[in-house]
């Protein structure tokens, strides 16, 4: 097949990387679990570019999100359960109708203050509409927490859940009273470290990632662009590490954890502290 700049074309690669004996191996072994994960990624990809500035990166990276709603689609069509014309026409018909005073027939223009409501008023409308077309069992206790997405990262869900939670007063008043629920989760890990329990460690670990999380909430910060800020700078002071040893005309391999512990810490103590910088700026 020959690039296009029709989407057909992609649709008929999708569908012939998943044609049983012929297509490839790995993409027919794949469903939607599967693929989930790399959806995800793909999305984050997505914003990484942005965060960069990097526009031919971001064309690349939308065309593997894409790839994502055109796998997806493909494995629901097998099911006979709907095609990727299907997904146009749900998301051309939500924009339509979200959008009254931009596709109105006559006279359908609306003031920029209240584009914002009717926008709520329509979702609100699909909602209870996507609710009746669910099971009754599935819908019998609406929870003040239902309208939190499954979908979204865990660390900006849990965010969500919190703040839901917090509207009706389930919260603490002081961020120092999450931090002893930080220490208690803490020390529930160590007792769960001692008995060697997998499955009550993992729950434990994710009890802590939700105080931390409850933390950040009430200091007001980001836990996703904090975790961010985290990574940068893990990856400059081990990369100050491998500079290091390069210089020294050793590897990593070649190095113990004491020896690169010590690098670390260097790399630390050639990093100013934030509040220096910022006292320094205001001379």
């Amino acid at each position: 097949m020959t690039p296009s700049r029709d989407i057909s074309r992609l649709i008929e690669i999708m569908a012939a990387l998943r044609t049983p004996a012929t297509g490839c191996p790995w993409d027919l072994e794949q469903n939607f679990a599967t693929i989930a994960p790399y959806t995800i990624e793909e999305a984050y990809e997505v914003v990484d570019a942005i965060d960069r500035g990097d526009l031919d990166d971001l064309r690349e990276e939308l065309g593997d999100l894409l790839l994502q709603v055109v796998f997806h689609a493909q494995m629901a069509e097998e099911q006979n359960a709907f095609a990727f014309g299907d997904v146009v026409e749900a998301i051309t018909r939500k924009m339509i109708r979200r959008h009254p005073h931009v596709f109105a027939d006559k006279d359908g223009n609306l003031a920029s203050s209240h584009v914002k409501e009717v926008w709520d008023r329509i979702k609100t409308e699909e909602k209870v509409e996507r609710a009746a077309r669910r099971p009754q069992e599935e819908i019998s206790h609406k929870s003040l927490l239902s309208g939190v997405k499954a979908g979204q990262p865990a660390l900006t869900r849990a965010m969500e859940l919190q703040r839901k939670a917090s509207s009706v007063g389930f919260d603490w008043n002081d961020p120092r009273a999450v931090l002893q629920k930080i220490r208690e989760e803490a020390d529930e890990i160590e007792a769960a470290l001692d008995r060697n329990d997998k499955q009550e460690l993992a729950e434990e670990t994710g009890d802590l990632m939700f105080a931390l999380v409850n933390l950040a909430r009430h200091i007001d910060a980001d836990p996703e662009a904090a975790l961010r800020m985290t990574n940068v700078k893990f990856e400059r002071r081990f990369a100050y590490i491998e500079r290091a040893l390069e210089a020294q005309g050793r590897t990593l391999e070649q190095t113990t954890l004491a020896e690169m512990d010590a690098l670390w810490n260097a790399a630390k103590g050639d990093e100013k502290p934030a509040s220096e910088g910022r006292n320094e700026a205001r001379r």
